[in-house]
């Protein structure tokens, strides 16, 4: 192989911003590709070069090889990088790209096939003596001979596609019964997100730690690894929180599961970056897949060894062997990963979307590092991934990253769609989680603190809205800047000056009152607050409150009033106080759609009868699929969407009339 100059990130977000840093520094000229969806992206904006390869859904445009291979040419690009996800383990999208002349910055197509078929790779470890969960990986995908098979292995049964990761087709079924819906709704995501719908079986563990090695490769043939990462926190299947190294790990297991891992990757030639992942339970640990591409939660490992995997890979696809030999491999301090997720936890993590109306992201914090692929501003839709940025603290020992890692949340703030960082800040506070006590169960097994409602605005948040209404009123008049009447001062003939406003918070309303001045008093339902010389710059807000200092954010469109206050986020809405009642709640059996997405299926007629819990109609949004269920026994009057809708949140699909009408 001959050294490039110019490098084509066939992907998007944070990856390909990513990716382009590293060619930037090595001075490599960087291009982008991008759909509709994503003409003013930020991965868009840092390329040298960019060019439109198609519609915004993935399927016809990131998904598109001919289109890739077209922008490549178009460009002048001599190697594409794949990033992860899309193509990124793609055999077909490997091997055009070296047929059309193009360096290709990843694994072979041959040890891509291996094992990125995850039923082959088992079959191949299982050959090589390596432990396995019990489980059927066979080429018979009927469904007959898969519900014998989970018989066979006993429940419960874990469902995964066999071409994919990312926890994409990934299901559990306690039951058989349960077992057959499991295995529809795991054929369609896989075939949604990797266009195979093949699936595995694995009997599920309940509760292991989900212990990955990084292990690279060169065109000499020699392997080595750069350590382990835990990614136990996870939810629906898909790492929330990665750290390296391991808690608890010791030198010689760090050792056994480092030689497995480069056991497996000699089995298959490999080259390039890639992740060897197995389940830990006790002293056990079983193969699980392999990542034949870069993870997203590399920087943990670039954080302890000092490495930049992505220049790694970059040199070893020029020819150049691997810099260092494995006792040169590096265990500096600790390192912690958050991933930011564009969905809302209490929705049973239902994808997000709208326009990031502000963005707060902790960069330049000490030991702290930001992954973002997003700016104030951005949209986020449904046709890709949620994941917005990660956040990365790093420090000589674990303890000092947690306090990196507090300080970083606490910074962070986002508002215009639902996010889970409530939830990062609940996990990085959590006792069991400062002890290190992780596996894949932590956030179900904590989900009464950890996915707890936020509760009612505090004391602070109501007083911010107030003086942020106090201060818009107070903007004069652009005709007649001088007149009285542009002034704020609430004036009274008789008595002291004050002004009333009524909140709506959910289905509940708060009444408070105002007395402007340099020290504003504020009437709150549990007794009066003093705000002390409030300033403001932009939409931030300064005040001593109650004889605290305290800051808030607070952003405004019209009657909507988002107070950000102490990591959290606060939706109020300003309603007339003449007409303010005790709820604004909707009644009636409306079933709103949870999430933007299409509708795939529809599972009942009108004038059906339908108990609670049952099956409506089933969603997808951001390569995943969601259930949407009866709320109550009753009767289905009508039905307001069609298979293949493009559905907005919160729009009606399916008018109930309930039992007791």
């Amino acid at each position: 192989m001959t050294p490039f100059s110019s490098l084509l990130v066939a992907n998007r977000g944070e990856i390909a911003c990513r990716i382009l840093r590293t060619a930037r520094r090595m001075g490599l000229r960087g291009i982008a590709v991008f759909s509709d969806a994503d003409a003013g992206a930020a991965h868009v904006a840092q390329a040298d070069a960019a060019i439109r390869i198609g519609p915004a859904p993935a399927r016809d445009s990131y998904l598109d090889i001919p289109a890739i291979l077209a922008a490549a040419r178009a460009t002048g690009a001599e190697a594409v990088h794949p990033g992860y996800g899309f193509l990124s383990e793609n055999a077909d999208f490997a091997e055009a790209c070296l047929a059309a002349g193009l360096v290709w910055i990843g694994p072979p197509p041959a040890a891509i096939r291996a094992m990125g078929s995850k039923a082959a790779a088992k079959a191949l470890m299982e050959a090589s003596g390596v432990p396995l969960v019990p489980g059927y990986h066979g080429e018979d995908q009927s469904e007959a001979r898969l519900l014998a098979e989970a018989a066979r292995i006993g429940f419960p049964i874990l469902v995964k596609a066999s071409a994919g990761g990312g926890g994409k087709g990934m299901k559990v079924a306690a039951t058989a019964a349960e077992l057959e819906e499991a295995l529809a709704l795991a054929r369609g995501e896989a075939r949604a997100a990797f266009g195979d719908d093949r699936l595995l079986l694995e009997r599920f563990l309940q509760s292991p730690r989900h212990i990955e090695i990084q292990v690279f490769g060169d065109s000499q043939g020699n392997i080595i690894h750069l350590h382990e990462r835990d990614c136990s926190i996870q939810r629906r299947h898909q790492k929330v929180v990665e750290e390296a190294p391991a808690p608890g790990m010791t030198a010689a297991r760090r050792a056994a599961m480092g030689e497995a891992a480069c056991a497996a990757a000699r089995a298959v030639g490999y080259v390039g970056a890639g992740t060897v992942e197995f389940i830990a339970q006790g002293d056990d640990f079983h193969f699980m897949e392999m990542n034949t591409r870069l993870q997203v939660e590399h920087p943990v490992t670039e954080a302890i060894t000092g490495l930049d995997l992505v220049e790694w890979q970059i040199c070893i696809a020029m020819g150049e062997a691997l810099p260092l030999a494995q006792h040169q491999v590096s265990l500096e301090g600790h390192a912690i990963e958050m991933r930011l997720y564009a969905e809302d936890p209490a929705r049973d993590f239902a994808p997000s979307t709208g326009r990031l109306r502000h963005l707060d992201l902790p960069e330049g914090l000490p030991g702290i590092r930001v992954d973002a692929g997003v700016r104030p501003g951005d949209a986020v839709s449904i046709h890709y991934d949620p994941m917005l940025a990660k956040i990365i603290a790093h420090g000589p020992d674990r303890a000092t990253a947690l306090r990196r890692l507090d300080r970083a949340l606490a910074a962070a703030a986002v508002a215009g769609i639902q996010t889970n960082l409530p939830l990062l800040r609940g996990i990085a506070a959590h006792p069991d989680f400062r002890r290190g006590a992780v596996d894949t169960g932590f956030i179900a097994r904590h989900a009464a603190s950890l996915l707890a409602p936020l509760g009612p605005a505090p004391r602070a948040a109501l007083a911010a809205a107030a003086l942020r209404l106090l201060r818009d009123a107070a903007r004069p008049d652009p005709a007649d800047p001088h007149s009285p009447w542009g002034q704020a001062s609430a004036f009274r003939l008789n008595g002291t000056g004050y002004q009333d406003y009524a909140l709506a918070e959910g289905e509940a309303v708060v009444k408070l009152r105002l007395h402007p001045g340099a020290t504003a008093r504020i009437d709150l339902p549990d007794g009066p607050a003093e705000a002390v010389a409030p300033t403001w710059a932009g939409d931030r807000l300064e005040m001593a409150l109650d004889g605290q200092a305290r800051r808030a954010t607070v952003l405004r469109e019209g009657p909507a009033l988002t107070v950000l206050l102490d990591g959290a986020t606060h939706e109020l809405r300003l309603i007339d106080p003449g007409t303010a009642s005790d709820s604004v709640a909707e009644g009636g059996g409306r079933v709103l759609a949870p999430m933007p997405g299409r509708v795939l299926q529809i599972l009942v007629a009108e004038g059906q009868a339908v108990a609670r819990g049952a099956v409506l109609l089933v969603m997808e949004a951001m390569k995943v699929q969601m259930r949407i269920a009866a709320p109550a026994d009753g009767l289905v009057r009508s039905l307001r969407c069609r298979v293949g809708d493009l559905v907005e949140d919160g729009h009606e699909l399916v008018l109930l009339e309930p039992a007791e009408a």
